[in-house]
């Protein structure tokens, strides 16, 4: 056997200058602000959510949502989502709680993931109540979750939702300043090594004002800080700089002119290692086309095209006529947009950094877990034996051995 492990060892120092695309798992995940949602609107919905167009369709595996009228309301959700045509079926929600105005929801597929309870009972957590002014109108709620093929159970994120106080004015910025306080200094809180997204419909106009500098502003402890993935600051408000990224109004009532809804990133997430943002986020989004190479982000159904406009259906190029209808119809006057991006999460096979390449950090990865045929690797100096056998057990026998180094090297060689 330790001929052999030499044998193997030998060759991996010889496929140092190789390198690849590794395969990870995806996550997309789903930012929308639904428009008073107790029931109904289940075609709508359905064909928005699972339809497709031109092999695109949005298909998402967690669902950050606002305005939410009842705990029945969430229920009805959960089953059209069930329900669909194309649905995979596993679709739960996180418990409701009912607070002042309109209500957060949180729905996952689960499959995919798990609520996590390591800071929460539930793993929802009521961030801040909403009330009256000066307190921001809507609750902060916070849904932890953890992913359920991630045999390592080291990926952790904190999904954030809220829906900010709307208008002009100096109060009303002030009631939003509040409520980004709030979520920073609760994100600056998580344990070390979790992952945090903020979805919401901020009711924000301008990348400038106090609750998103807030948000996204280096400050003395930015563990809490949050990045714009597509890199797009400025006054989005009735700009047509930014009509591919505005998300409110698709039904006509406003116009298609405001980027009112988004999701930002904690910086573990645009860093290029480990669970990361497909995408470049250093690369500020296209004002060209909705189809950026660059981004995974996609305010859905948007393609650019009509500015202060209801959103395009005949001739939609980014999602076709039945699922810009089913957009506009979903949104109720004034309604919204969603917005989505995805994130390769472990596990990484044949990546054990889970960085997006197969470098030198995973072949003396793979050196380390190579134990051999009926060997458990256990006592590798670097890695557990979770996380060893996520990345290399390709035959999923419990060992990794030659069989596995052969998957390994063609990925390497492809």
């Amino acid at each position: 056997m330790f001929g052999r492990q030499w044998m193997c060892r030998a060759a991996v120092a010889l496929c140092l200058l190789v390198t690849g695309v590794a395969s990870a798992d995806v996550l997309r995940v789903v930012e929308w602000n639904v428009s008073t949602y107790s029931s109904g609107r289940i075609n709508e919905f359905q064909t928005a959510i699972y339809g497709s167009y031109q092999g695109r369709s949005m298909t998402p595996d967690v669902i950050i949502a606002q305005e939410f009228l009842s705990a029945s309301g969430v229920t009805n959700f959960v089953n059209l989502l069930n329900s669909a045509s194309g649905s995979p079926g596993d679709w739960a929600a996180a418990p409701f709680s009912d607070g002042p105005d309109t209500d957060n929801a949180f729905f996952f597929r689960t499959s995919k993931v798990a609520l996590a309870t390591e800071l929460s009972a539930t793993g929802m957590t009521i961030v801040a109540t909403g009330g009256n002014d000066p307190n921001h109108p809507r609750d902060i709620n916070r849904y932890d979750i953890k992913l359920v093929n991630d045999s390592a159970d080291t990926f952790r994120m904190a999904l954030y939702s809220s829906h900010m106080k709307a208008s002009t004015g100096g109060t009303n910025q002030a009631r939003r300043l509040l409520e980004a306080q709030r979520i920073r200094d609760d994100a600056q809180s998580l344990p070390a090594g979790w992952h945090f997204i903020l979805g919401g419909d901020f009711n924000i106009r301008s990348s400038t004002e106090g609750a998103y500098v807030e948000l996204v502003g280096s400050q003395s402890n930015n563990n809490g800080r949050f990045f714009d993935p597509i890199k797009t600051p400025g006054t989005w408000y009735n700009s047509s700089s930014f009509q591919i990224v505005h998300t409110q109004d698709p039904t006509g009532a406003g116009g298609m002119d405001d980027r009112f809804d988004q999701l930002l990133v904690s910086g573990g997430l645009v860093d290029g290692v480990g669970p990361d943002y497909i995408g470049n986020p250093n690369v500020a989004y296209s004002t060209s086309t909705w189809n950026d190479p660059n981004h995974s982000y996609r305010c859905w159904g948007n393609d650019g095209t009509t500015f202060n406009l209801a959103i395009k259906t005949t001739g939609n190029t980014m999602v076709g006529p039945t699922i810009a209808q089913a957009l506009k119809d979903s949104a109720l006057n004034g309604g919204h947009l969603p917005v989505f991006l995805d994130l390769r999460v472990p596990p990484c096979v044949a990546d054990i950094d889970c960085d997006g390449s197969i470098d030198e950090t995973d072949i003396a990865g793979l050196a380390d877990c190579l134990d051999g045929p009926d060997v458990t690797p256990d006592a590798s100096p670097t890695y557990l034996t979770a996380e060893c056998l996520d990345a290399f057990d390709a035959d999923d026998d419990g060992d990794v051995d030659l069989r596995d180094f052969d998957v390994f090297a063609s990925v390497l060689a492809n």
